[in-house]
């Protein structure tokens, strides 16, 4: 059978195009994933999906399940779905989603254990990355704050692989309201930064890592500012043992977040 998208003129692909613009998926409330981790993860967000003849073949059980879920899917020939993509290498298939952010009081009225707060957090590569290490960890939500970089641009869609359809995430909160609201919910809000006056590994022999939590992650240059870090109950910082002058972002926040999960396992 002969794709059913072939031309780059169609109102589909000049939507994807547009889609690359936060302006237009904040208006149209809408978003691309690629790849087929994604689009299998993506399945109660779908609105459409696009993928080739070859990758079809590929990945027939994504299909199955986006039909058994009355989801359409189109194929599209190659040039289309390079057209759609953002990576320089397509993988043949490409999901159109609805929006999946939920309310920050909502997250608040869960009582959640573990957050992970992107304060600042501009690199969207980062904010992805980090949003699959909380959800490795376990973290109950991700919270994006309103100075931090858009959910759902592309590179933070596909950092995150299929994890930020796993967990609840608010995103253009007030870092001041953010950490105000999981204090009045109970949760200890750490800011994690390489100056702190805390070490992790004093956290944990304290036993203070076993109560409800959410770490505060900075910029990926200049870390977090002074009003954001007096805004936390202490300001923690991953030891260096070795020669290293310091870890990135993603690192650190992998650090932070499996310390606290492992104390709270534990107890």
């Amino acid at each position: 059978m002969p794709p059913e998208l072939t031309s780059l003129r169609s109102p589909r692909v000049t939507t994807a195009r547009k889609l690359g613009k936060r302006s237009f998926r904040g208006k149209e409330r809408r978003f691309l994933a690629e790849g087929p981790q994604a689009v299998r993860e993506a399945l109660e967000h779908l609105v459409e999906v696009y993928v080739t003849p070859e990758a079809a073949e590929r990945h027939a059980d994504i299909l199955a399940a986006a039909r058994a879920a009355r989801v359409p899917v189109l194929t599209a020939s190659d040039e289309v779905i390079a057209e759609m993509s953002d990576t320089v290498t397509p993988q043949g298939i490409v999901a159109l989603c609805r929006f999946l952010d939920r309310p920050f009081a909502e997250i608040l009225a869960a009582r959640p254990r573990l957050v992970a707060v992107l304060a600042h957090v501009r690199d969207p590569g980062n904010a992805g990355t980090v949003l699959r290490c909380a959800d490795a960890a376990g973290a109950d939500a991700v919270v994006l704050t309103d100075a931090s970089v858009d959910l759902y641009n592309p590179k933070a869609v596909r950092a995150s692989a299929g994890s930020l359809f796993h967990l609840p995430v608010a995103v253009g909160v007030p870092v001041e309201e953010a950490a105000r609201g999981l204090a009045g919910a109970g949760v200890r809000v750490l800011a994690a930064d390489g100056a702190g006056e805390q070490d992790l590994d004093d956290e944990l022999d304290a036993g203070t890592m076993a109560a409800p939590t959410a770490w505060v992650f900075g910029n990926e240059a200049w870390g977090l500012p002074e009003e954001t870090r007096a805004l936390a109950d202490a300001v923690v910082r991953v030891p260096i043992h070795g020669r290293a002058e310091s870890l990135n972002l993603a690192t650190a926040a992998a650090v932070c977040l499996y310390a606290s999960a492992r104390a709270q396992r534990a107890r």
